[in-house]
């Protein structure tokens, strides 16, 4: 049978894919408690609804399931309702390749056992009554999907809080090969979006081939016992933001404010059992929120192009490293930057000094790569101050739809600059579906483009087109 979730790359051709729309809990998010529960910024709904991220669902679409939206472009964009992009909604665009979670939770919720299971468990994490559990179990089941994932139930009670970083699924899954690792989130915030992917996982139909391949990350058994300075270190926590399968036999694990090394040791320890890759390399990262995952720093393009952060680089490593090494000024934050790879066949881990050189290496060895073909992309152009300012608003947050073609925001002028002068066009998305619909361009027609998608709201989230999206089949090269 032809498989329906692998993942081996980071830009082989993209075949599916789960997403989550902006949904009412992020229009009630307050400043008060904006970062508690992980948001840099409040937002306006409709305009990240309906001028953003429905254009990337419009790109997702034409790119991966076309019949679903040729030929209606202006249908959909006429209609105020939004119907289209609505999962309870009768003319709900439903595909089975991009693919909504709050769908695939309602068809769980179908089944009774999951549905009593997975409100007494979310009843219990948010400290709800029994009596507000009995009013949850008697909701349809996708009122009941809405209000789990929103905390607002259908008569405008907000129940429980929102979980807004709900929109970057990445950070629940990650497909490694023909396997899914399911990630465990380090922020409280998140438990509850944890908690209702692992039923959709477990449950659903579409997942139903990874019945013995789902990989769960062990807690540390002492943890508990452990004083409060040094569980920090002992945590399992990991997010799929600091998890790369760049290719068939390599993974990356970023050791960040959300990742611990705990959580790496047990994933490396699980693949290795299971000879599911040769090599885990481990980036660590400045525990800093500028940059939370690896994925904010740097992302694939081509197999021979990426883009990165320069302040994170080898040039801003080499600078002043003699007088860093003589105590005689700070390191930067380019020093916390640490490098090792561990393989299967080899006891010995290996370190690699500079983030280029372990992304040459993965052009070059793992992807059969020339040496002087590799090609890097910076934040910002490297031009100061516009790396750092770039990179927060999602430079280096790439989603690559295929090999060459990536969707990111409109808003890094400096890194689109950078992106132009090595051959790359530009292309605003609006412009693109035009194209689309009206047959002077296609997917299949595009090489070596970025695709501009607005971004005044979605960029308060802290997270680009790689944080929103979960990839679960990509072509393999």
């Amino acid at each position: 049978m032809e498989n329906t979730i692998k993942v081996s790359s980071e830009v082989g051709t993209l075949k599916r894919l789960l997403i989550h729309s902006p949904d009412s809990g992020l229009g009630k998010v307050v400043p008060s408690k904006a970062q508690d529960w992980l948001f840099e910024d409040i937002i306006h709904l409709d305009t990240m609804r309906k001028h953003e991220y429905d254009y990337y669902l419009k790109t997702l679409l034409y790119f991966l399931d076309p019949d679903k939206i040729k030929g209606r472009l202006a249908e959909i964009d006429q209609d105020e309702s939004r119907d289209f992009f609505k999962p309870e909604s009768p003319d709900y665009f439903k595909s089975d390749k991009v693919i909504e979670v709050q769908r695939l939770l309602a068809e769980v919720l179908e089944n009774t056992i999951n549905r009593t299971r997975l409100v007494a468990a979310v009843c219990a994490v948010e400290h709800c009554s029994f009596t507000v559990q009995s009013e949850l179990l008697a909701y349809p089941s996708s009122e009941l999907a809405k209000t789990l994932i929103s905390g607002m139930t259908p008569d405008k009670q907000m129940l429980f809080a929102p979980i807004p970083n709900f929109i970057f699924t990445r950070d629940i899954g990650i497909t490694i090969n023909d396997h899914l690792l399911l990630n465990k989130p380090a922020k409280l915030a998140r438990t509850r979006e944890a908690l209702l992917m692992q039923y959709v996982f477990f449950h659903h139909e579409i997942f139903s081939e990874l019945k013995n391949k789902i990989i769960e990350i062990p807690d540390n058994e002492h943890h508990f016992l452990m004083p409060d300075e040094q569980q920090s270190n002992s945590q399992a926590t990991l997010e799929g933001g600091d998890v790369m399968m760049v290719a068939p036999n390599h993974l990356l694990i970023g050791i960040s404010e959300r990742t611990t090394v705990f959580a790496a040791k047990q994933v490396i320890k699980i693949l290795f059992e299971k000879k599911l890759v040769d090599k885990v390399t481990l980036v660590k990262i400045p525990k800093k929120r500028d940059y939370m995952h690896i994925d904010t720093v740097f992302t694939q393009v081509k197999r021979n192009i990426w883009v990165l952060l320069g302040s994170l680089g080898k040039r801003a490593k080499q600078e002043d490293e003699v007088f860093i090494k003589a105590g005689l000024i700070k390191p930067k934050a380019s020093e916390e930057l640490k490098i090792i790879q561990f393989r299967r066949e080899s006891k010995e881990p290996r370190t690699i000094e500079y983030l280029e050189d372990l992304l040459t290496e993965i052009s070059v060895n793992d992807l059969g790569c020339m040496p002087l073909e590799v090609q890097f992309v910076y934040s910002g152009n490297n031009e100061f101050p516009y790396g750092d300012r770039e990179q927060w608003t999602d430079s280096c947050n790439l989603l690559a739809l295929k090999e060459g073609v990536v969707i990111g925001y409109d808003r890094n002028d400096k890194t689109l600059d950078a992106f132009k002068q090595i051959g790359f066009e530009a292309i605003k998305v609006a412009d693109l579906l035009q194209d689309f619909e009206s047959g002077k361009s296609s997917p299949v027609m595009l090489q070596n483009t970025f695709i501009l998608l607005p971004s005044a709201e979605l960029s308060r989230a802290r997270g680009g087109s790689h944080c929103m999206s979960m990839p679960i089949l990509r072509e393999d090269f």
